[in-house]
């Protein structure tokens, strides 16, 4: 089973954006001398914590400082985007670095209200979300010979699209256009049991050269390992805060590691917890029993591992100790 990383590209309270994409290269560089197979980045906007809002653009330099892992968006938000410009600017990717580039394709806006208007859109674009989609694959695959337009760099490419998602929507359209299928589960579990099966069941194979012939699944996983429970858990209060504070209205930089978390409520609380449920958090020992019961549990294809961690050195080691714990697992 092959595993990789979702990074969110945070920028640590007390840090700078350059140095938060400089630690994503320092990561992404050690994630490609180890055994992991993609590293994802997410698109989202009007967030000082998150460093990914020009998503192509990191992907792009990502790959430019990594040489064997697969590249790609986890997702863009495709009512964002017109499919046209998202294929030039994939296709062009591919183009540069070849058969390592990976288009998620989410239905989220990545922002609010405000952030649709910036980008002169409307919510209502999200209805548009299937047509746009198989546009949007229609300019990667081989031109038609009577198309009105085509996407160059682009026509060809076939970059291999995946749908994103955190419900029951996103399963029934991943099924329906024979697309692999990522699940948001470490931030958003909550359908995650109703929509893997019906994504399996209803797995409609779409006879494209780049599609899969059968099901498959991503699952999103909190992974933050240290040389102790304790360290670790001390480690995940960034996250804890970062989430609580993002519920409440009040995002920002990822927070330092504290353990004192008077400031989350019982009741955000009990929403933190049901969020970021889908975890694996301590020292090797507990973080390999923590994945073989989500393994067994959910059977992936695919682990994509993330976290929020506020010191990159030890964000790095997390990521190197999950590594070895997996290859244990696989061996």
């Amino acid at each position: 089973m092959r595993y990789s990383i979702l990074d969110l590209a945070p920028v640590p309270e007390g840090s700078t954006t350059e140095q938060a994409i400089s630690a994503s290269v320092a990561l992404a560089q050690m994630a490609d001398g180890l055994n992991y197979h993609r590293y994802w980045l997410a698109e989202h906007h009007n967030m000082i914590g998150i460093a990914s809002a020009a998503t192509s653009v990191m992907i792009g330099h990502i790959a430019a400082h990594t040489s064997r892992i697969r590249v790609g968006a986890g997702g863009v938000m495709l009512p964002n985007h017109s499919p046209l410009s998202i294929a030039e600017q994939f296709g062009t990717l591919a183009t540069i670095h070849g058969a390592r580039i990976d288009l998620g394709l989410g239905r989220a806006p990545g922002g609010d209200g405000a952030v649709f208007r910036a980008l002169r859109k409307s919510p209502d674009m999200a209805e548009n979300f299937p047509h746009d989609v198989l546009e949007l694959i229609s300019y990667l695959g081989e031109a038609a010979p009577d198309a009105p337009v085509i996407a160059h760099p682009g026509q060809g490419t076939h970059v291999p699209v995946w749908m994103l998602g955190s419900s029951l929507y996103g399963a029934q359209l991943a099924a329906m256009l024979g697309l692999p299928y990522a699940f948001a589960s470490h931030f958003a579990p909550g359908a995650l049991d109703e929509a893997l099966p019906l994504y399996r069941e209803r797995f409609q194979p779409a006879g494209r050269a780049d599609a899969e012939s059968g099901p498959h699944f991503m699952l999103a996983v909190n992974v933050i390992a240290a040389e102790t429970d304790d360290e670790a858990r001390f480690l995940q209060s960034s996250q804890q805060l970062a989430f609580a504070r993002l519920r409440s209205g009040k995002p920002g930089k990822l927070p330092k590691p504290t353990r004192d978390l008077a400031e989350i409520t019982p009741p955000l609380q009990r929403m933190v917890g049901e969020a970021l449920r889908i975890s694996a958090v301590g020292s090797p020992a507990t973080v390999r029993e923590g994945l073989s019961q989500l393994i067994a549990r959910y059977r992936p294809d695919e682990l994509i591992l993330t976290g929020q961690i506020h010191d990159p050195e030890a964000r790095r080691n997390s990521f190197r100790i999950a590594a070895e714990v997996l290859d244990e697992m696989k061996g």
